[in-house]
């Protein structure tokens, strides 16, 4: 019976992943007005029903959604990038990159329909909160920063903020040799504030 019950199990793990990629294309692509459970079972591959019973209602699937790509982001990005003061560009580019893919496209769409929708809000307060905190997390190991030297912690939070800044711009237009160029002088910055010699190359 359990060797049953794992390809079933191994199946509805699948589906729901399945489910969770295409919500968050779908909000990058088409907002929260485009993006309904219909929509994203049928980019999915799946049923309305199975969407439906691995995700009861709209905002369960797609504050699950964004936080499922948000974790595997975040771990890709760690596995990619060795942490440390040699690889600080590199990081800084990783994190950069974070920000201004469709995973931030997709959570903003969400911030933005979260400050119309009051059953939405609250989820969606809460689910940044954790992600900000994840994101920090990951940055202090990458970066190799000492969060109990005065200044860092800030520092650290102001390149989150300057990559969510960069986010913000490429919903308009793609820039690239501007972020290229505000990537190198963080990069410097980090390397004053924090120490160790930064910039190392792939």
């Amino acid at each position: 019976m359990g060797a049953v019950a794992a390809p079933k199990q191994d199946r509805s793990r699948a589906t729901r992943m399945r489910l969770l990629e295409a919500a968050v294309s779908c909000l990058a692509e088409h907002g929260w007005a485009g993006s309904t459970v219909s929509v994203v079972a049928e980019r999915a591959g799946v049923s309305r029903g199975a969407a439906q019973h691995h995700f009861p209602t709209r905002e369960d699937l797609f504050t699950a959604a964004v936080e499922y790509v948000a974790e595997e982001r975040s771990t890709a990005l760690r596995a990619l990038v060795p942490a440390g003061p040699a690889h600080r560009r590199q990081a800084v580019e990783g994190i950069v990159a974070l920000y201004t893919g469709p995973l931030f496209r997709a959570a903003l769409h969400l911030w933005v329909a979260a400050s119309d929708e009051e059953q939405l809000r609250p989820r969606v307060t809460e689910l940044e909160a954790r992600v900000g905190r994840e994101a920090h997390r990951s940055a202090v190991a990458l970066l190799g920063a000492d969060e109990s030297v005065p200044g860092v912690r800030e520092t650290v939070q102001g390149l989150l903020d300057m990559a969510r800044g960069l986010g913000l711009a490429t919903l308009l237009t793609d820039d690239g040799r501007r972020r290229a160029r505000v990537v190198a002088q963080w990069s410097h910055i980090l390397d004053g504030v924090l120490g160790g010699p930064g910039g190392g190359t792939a």
